[in-house]
């Protein structure tokens, strides 16, 4: 009997386990909190695109040109439900969107799924690929110059803030012009190789990582003057290793933090990099769609988009629990 309540107050109070409840408790409140933002994205979306001048029956029809005749836009707006009042419209789209059911693409006439099935791939290439590259040029920046003296590190708080401020759109017009069309070393058009996604993925990450390695910056200057890191150089440590080993996981945590924002960020750019670099993606298909006034698709492709930076930040919200187990403390 003894030994039966020993076990159960072990597995009771295993650390371990406590924090996993705590980080699937978390998780689970952020979820509830991530449908209701999926909720708002889907209104808001619904109403802005219907309060815009025109009539998407042309776009189902082919659009202008194509002359449809009054018959033909009648038949179509009944079909498509259009001739509803705007509230049953929204309830007909909202128990659609419960059971799954994106919807059929006015201009491609296609399942908005089978769209983004498609599409996907190709924006979250260019989205991971960027931010890993961003996190890159962070800790090659931070780590080599933080804490090197005045000199140094206003010449690296300088670029990065050039950096951080630079437009993607403009970033993207510079990097073809020399890269594609003056040195020849890049494509400047395509999504089928490697290397036609090193320009996109420059002109995404640069801005990002100058924005991410002033906080990093910053945070690994204070988290070298800390006690830990004078006892770890005592011990005969070399540089890199006390900022590697001891130092960087400290100073880590603002920009992790900012990772999850940093997601929604890259999908937005994503949309005017794909069209600058005629890549396939959500982001082109997002932009084409806003033009044809396609309804579907372009819901779809939002609530996508907001799905992946809802959860992005929700993993990022645990990794940094997980990293600094003193946030679950100050949670609790």
């Amino acid at each position: 009997m003894g030994e039966q309540m020993t076990t159960t107050t072990l597995a009771v109070t295993d650390p371990r386990r406590e924090r996993l409840a705590a980080l699937g408790r978390r998780a689970a409140i952020r979820l509830a909190g991530g449908v209701l933002v999926l909720w708002a994205v889907a209104t808001l979306t619904f109403f802005a695109l219907r309060l815009m001048p025109g009539d998407p029956v042309l776009a189902i029809l082919g659009g202008p040109s194509g002359n449809p005749t009054p018959e033909a836009i009648e038949a179509a707006r009944v079909e498509y439900g259009l001739d509803k009042p705007l509230a049953v419209q929204y309830a007909f789209y909202l128990g659609r969107l419960v059971q799954g059911d994106l919807g059929v693409s006015y201009s491609q006439h296609l399942p908005v799924t089978r769209v983004l099935a498609e599409q996907g791939g190709a924006t979250l290439e260019l989205t991971v690929a960027a931010l890993v590259l961003a996190w890159l040029l962070v800790l090659l920046l931070t780590v080599v110059t933080a804490g090197r003296g005045r000199l140094v590190g206003g010449i690296a708080s300088l670029a990065e803030t050039l950096s951080a401020a630079l437009p993607h759109f403009w970033l993207g017009v510079v990097l073809l012009a020399v890269f594609a069309f003056g040195l020849r070393w890049f494509p400047p058009a395509g999504s089928d190789s490697f290397a036609s996604l090193v320009l996109p993925a420059f002109s995404l990450a640069i801005p990002l990582a100058g924005f991410i390695a002033q906080v990093t910056r910053e945070s690994l200057e204070l988290t070298l003057d800390q006690p830990f890191v004078l006892t770890a150089r005592t011990r005969g440590l070399s540089d890199l290793a006390v900022r590697f080993r001891h130092a960087l996981r400290h100073a880590l945590l603002p920009g992790v933090s900012l990772s999850g924002w940093a997601i929604g960020a890259l999908i937005s750019g994503a949309v005017v990099c794909e069209v600058i670099f005629s890549r396939k993606g959500v982001g082109r298909q997002l932009y084409q769609a806003v033009q044809a006034q396609d309804l579907p698709l372009v819901i779809g492709i939002s609530l996508v988009v907001a799905a992946g930076y809802v959860l992005a930040n929700i993993l990022v919200d645990l990794l940094y629990q997980w990293i600094d187990p003193r946030q679950q403390e100050a949670a609790a």
